[in-house]
């Protein structure tokens, strides 16, 4: 795996195309400036790793487009040292991401042969997340929890009740939901019982399954 001039070049190109579409927090942009894309899709695919698109994967999934993980990841609003559990561990790009951003993470993904592969290679790049775990990723990690923040890389059909409920106070649950396209949400959790609620627009994902390992 040979990360080059060349590819160095084109990721500062596809930083300033984020910039372009609105991304702002600086440290999002150096982690999207700094990982090589392209070790994380098959080579067949290599000339694409740095256009802002999603791109097919192992297991019928996809890469998220860099557009999706950069305002995910903003949205989040990541501290260094911050628990942040990660519905979908997919290729392990927006783990890699959360990673550079100084999150220890807890990622599940309930695909068992992207979960072998994906735990193996983020070991090679030097990226150790906290926990990963191959499961259902409706009911989280509660062992692990309260989480200041919680990605879901997946369009949910609705929000899963026991991620709200892993949140701690003033934790961010980032999550795509309907069928497609998928409505951005976030919530704040306000308190015990109260959270607040925000819409950002459409994106596509392909669907988060439940109890399908």
């Amino acid at each position: 795996m040979k990360d080059t001039t060349r590819h160095q070049g084109k990721r500062r190109q596809l930083v300033q195309i984020l910039k372009e579409k609105g991304i702002t927090n600086s440290l999002v942009l150096k982690a999207i400036g700094k990982i090589p894309r392209h070790f994380f899709m098959d080579s067949s695919f290599e000339h694409h790793a740095y256009q802002d698109k999603a791109f097919p994967i192992a297991a019928d999934q996809t890469i998220s487009q860099p557009y999706t993980v950069a305002f995910q990841s903003e949205l989040l609003e990541i501290e260094k040292g911050h628990n942040v559990l990660e519905i979908g561990t997919g290729s392990g790009y927006q783990t890699a991401v959360l990673c550079e951003l100084g999150a220890k993470v807890y990622s599940v993904e309930r695909q068992q042969e992207l979960y072998k592969k994906t735990k193996l290679f983020l070991t090679k790049l030097g990226y150790r997340p906290r926990y990963l775990s191959f499961g259902d990723g409706y009911k989280g990690l509660p062992e692990y929890a309260p989480f200041d923040s919680i990605i879901v890389t997946a369009g949910a059909p609705f929000v899963p009740k026991p991620l709200l409920a892993q949140l701690k106070i003033g934790g961010k649950l980032v999550i795509p939901v309907g069928d497609d396209p998928q409505i951005m949400h976030r919530y704040i959790r306000t308190s015990a019982t109260s959270f607040e609620k925000k819409e950002y627009g459409e994106f596509r994902f392909v669907p988060l399954l439940e109890d399908k390992n």
